[in-house]
């Protein structure tokens, strides 16, 4: 007996994200990350935050699930066509794998994780955003 792979969420680049949200505005873009990350560091403009994992205990959210498709049903979804995109970052892009197989195995369709993050891979001078992520690309991005 052979095991089915199970399905994961597709990886695409910050860039091609960008590219598909202004084609297609229907589809959101959801910042997984720590609501401090997301308010102080910046996060992509129009970008929808619900924290994977987020203080004080720093635990997996367990509304995370619930309260995407409560987006999903809140009007953004009609039925009418194909349901929205998801597109879900955080920092580097290991987040994102993790709280995008939540979505898939829950049954959630369109399921992306954006590789590389907002701010990418640390550098040798241990600081992010130099090499990769949304922010190096120069996608549009705010800060409170």
């Amino acid at each position: 007996m052979t095991d089915t792979p199970r399905p994961a969420p597709k990886r695409i680049s910050p860039v091609e994200t960008y590219e598909r949200l202004q084609a297609r505005p229907r589809d959101l873009l959801i910042d997984v990350r720590s609501t401090m990350e997301y308010l102080f560091v910046g996060h992509p403009t129009g970008s929808i935050h619900i924290p994977w994992i987020d203080e004080p205990d720093w635990t997996v959210n367990p509304q995370f699930v619930p309260q995407v498709r409560k987006l999903l049903l809140g009007g953004v979804s009609d039925h009418s066509e194909e349901a929205p995109a998801l597109y879900l970052i955080c920092r580097s892009g290991k987040r994102t794998l993790d709280a995008g197989q939540a979505l898939v195995d829950a049954g959630i369709e369109h399921v992306f994780s954006v590789d590389e993050g907002f701010e990418g891979p640390l550098d040798e001078n241990h600081q992010r955003s130099t090499r990769s992520g949304w922010r190096y690309h120069g996608l549009p991005w705010e800060q409170c």
